[in-house]
């Protein structure tokens, strides 16, 4: 992907992107048995890289999600972060991306260019650059749905989506990509949403970064802790389980080893033991620090993520020795 600085931090560009592409699988979830996702599909040997390409396994199957209604059997994606903007010149990029593409084969014509669709992704309206598309190149751009306008009279199928028109009932998660989170209401349905789907790594990517980009909001909404602590709470449980289980376990070692049974069941009482002091206290004592300190995020990520947790509680010196 060719970054222009003046415009956007590279730094943040790692951060919102790999949000992104889980977040487009989240999207078309429904439909992904039928769709191969590549992230940062690199064109030819040199380091020129498509944002997203959503390729289709069965040509004639449609895909019936919104935002995937235009595909063909190869979508080339380009996504912007909430700080960036599609520029004119994006189109003219992308446009050379779709070309090259249909051009890096090993046989003539093996990519038809009716089969290659761009879809132009951005938290505003690309005013400037759609008006250039109507103005010089005759297009016409059609409002399908909110959020979603379609670009015709271009040999290639362009789709426009703008994240903060999106309907909050179809594209909630998509739309809520932002740093610029307002209604409690969502705030409080992705909570929500999220503790279903917490052990699923592309909710998790999503999640982490619209609470890391929207953190003081999410302080400040009243439905946040009552909905956090509910995650927190189903994590805290499930530790406190496996602590259970290995208590258990360790404890049914030392019995057998002992020969007896009264030797079995003081080891597992205080193999049980151990594991629960050595789990419960030690998560419970890093979630109230990390809430002292309003590190939200950090909750949230070290309640899926072991090698995570493990560090912040080698961090707060409460790494059971």
């Amino acid at each position: 992907m060719i970054v222009n600085n003046n415009r956007t931090n590279s730094s943040n560009l790692r951060q919102w992107h790999p949000a992104f592409f889980a977040d487009i699988q989240i999207e078309l979830e429904a439909e992904r048995e039928n769709l191969i996702f590549e992230n940062e599909h690199q064109l030819g040997t040199k380091p020129m890289e498509i944002d997203a390409l959503v390729i289709k396994k069965k040509s004639d199957i449609p895909i019936n999600k919104n935002i995937g209604r235009i595909f063909r059997k190869y979508n080339i994606i380009e996504y912007k972060s909430p700080t960036d903007y599609i520029s004119i010149n994006d189109f003219y990029k992308v446009c050379g991306y779709a070309f090259f593409y249909k051009a890096d084969t090993v046989t003539e014509d093996e990519i038809p260019i009716e089969e290659i669709t761009i879809s132009l992704v951005s938290r505003a309206y690309p005013r400037k650059m759609l008006r250039h598309l109507r103005e010089f190149w005759k297009c016409r751009v059609k409002k399908m749905e909110e959020g979603i306008y379609y670009v015709t009279g271009s040999k290639i199928p362009i789709q426009v989506i703008v994240t903060e028109q999106l309907s909050k009932k179809k594209n909630l998660w998509l739309r809520s990509l932002t740093d610029r989170i307002k209604d409690k209401e969502d705030m409080k349905r992705l909570l929500n949403e999220y503790r279903e789907k917490q052990k699923n790594p592309l909710y998790e990517s999503v999640m982490q970064m619209i609470v890391r980009a929207n953190e003081e909001k999410f302080r400040e909404a009243d439905c946040m802790c009552e909905a956090l602590n509910r995650i927190i709470q189903d994590q805290i449980e499930e530790k406190i389980r496996k602590s259970l289980q290995a208590g258990y376990d360790e404890g049914y070692g030392i019995g057998m080893q002992d020969g007896i049974k009264d030797g079995m069941q003081r080891g597992m009482q205080q193999g049980m033991q151990q594991g629960m002091q050595r789990g419960e206290h030690s998560i419970n004592s890093l979630i109230l620090c990390l809430a002292e300190l309003g590190r939200t995020s950090d909750i949230i990520r070290s309640a899926s993520d072991p090698e995570y947790q493990k560090k912040l509680l080698k961090e707060f010196g409460l790494l059971p020795e």
